[in-house]
């Protein structure tokens, strides 16, 4: 690509996500109320999401290959463990994944 080509690329990328970022205030703005169907969406989609990632995350690990999925399931584990304790989606997301690179870099 040449320098034009990049720059009208990034120019053309950062107007969509501007205008991905104003939409919801230009479509909701101005007092109107949220249908209730956006707010459904906004209250089942992140646990979705988090599902599909860990389904996403879990789908090539091999249980007959070592080390038989003992990284995942121990890192899985841990995340339990810390949102138990914690309530806190951040650090148990932080934890399980220094634990797993941890075990994977490390241990086996």
């Amino acid at each position: 690509m040449s320098n034009l080509q990049m720059g009208l690329t990034v120019a053309v990328i950062s107007a969509v996500t501007v205008l991905l970022r104003f939409l919801p205030f230009l479509i909701f703005g101005k007092g109107r109320k949220t249908p209730a169907f956006i707010t459904y969406l906004g209250k089942v989609l992140p646990y979705a999401i988090m599902g599909m990632l860990v389904v996403f995350c879990l789908k090539n690990v091999s249980l007959l290959a070592a080390p038989h999925g003992l990284p995942e399931l121990i890192a899985c584990a841990l995340v339990i463990v810390l949102h138990v304790l914690f309530r806190n989606t951040l650090v148990s997301i932080l934890g399980g994944t220094a634990v797993y690179m941890l075990l994977v870099q490390l241990v086996f």
